[in-house]
């Protein structure tokens, strides 16, 4: 919001800070203590991302969220192989060892996550400020532990399953930001 003079309104800061409280009881009380370097590198990697998201945003209408999908992909494939046979090894052996359940992972993931996933994350992004699209992501911790426990059988804690709701108040009351009026009563003597 700073670095694009956006405006997001006291409405918007307070869904942000409900939905950051619901995230932290998420994440519980974590024992942080000889963890500094993974908690640095998870921030810097937070950093980064919103760097790139705030590379997306000034991009507003010149590109589609399509076609920065395809000039990512063309720049980073090559970086990715590159990186993939310096520091792994049999490549070759997993390829040809690929089940269908694999290759349709793969296929998923390049398709529908990346390409559908990302084109449309981008196409929001430019279309609208940056304060009312980007809250919108924490909604994925929520997603994940659903998942888990659907698919898993995962039993989350209490904490946990109340983090995510308040995580969702978060991001209704940013979401609906505009529909939402504080009003002053008024007493009559």
């Amino acid at each position: 919001a700073i670095v694009l003079r956006e405006r997001p309104g006291y409405q918007r800061w307070l869904g942000m800070l409900v939905a950051f409280l619901g995230i932290v009881l998420i994440a519980g009380q974590p024992q942080v203590r000889g963890q500094g370097l993974p908690i640095l590198l998870t921030a810097g990697g937070a950093m980064t991302w919103a760097i790139g998201q705030l590379m997306v945003k000034r991009l507003h209408g010149a590109v589609s969220g399509l076609t920065l999908i395809g000039w990512i992909g063309i720049f980073a494939g090559p970086q990715m192989l590159a990186g993939s046979f310096l520091i792994e090894t049999g490549q070759l052996n997993a390829l040809s060892a690929a089940t269908w359940v694999g290759w349709g992972a793969v296929l998923y993931l390049g398709i529908v996550m990346t390409l559908a996933g990302y084109g449309i994350w981008f196409t929001v992004l430019s279309r609208n400020p940056m304060s009312q699209v980007m809250p919108v992501l924490l909604l994925l911790p929520i997603f994940t532990i659903v998942s888990s426990m659907l698919l898993l059988g995962e039993k989350p804690s209490w904490f946990v399953l109340g983090g995510g709701l308040i995580v969702l108040a978060g991001v209704a009351i940013i979401v609906f930001a505009h529909k939402l009026r504080f009003r002053r009563v008024e007493t009559t003597h």
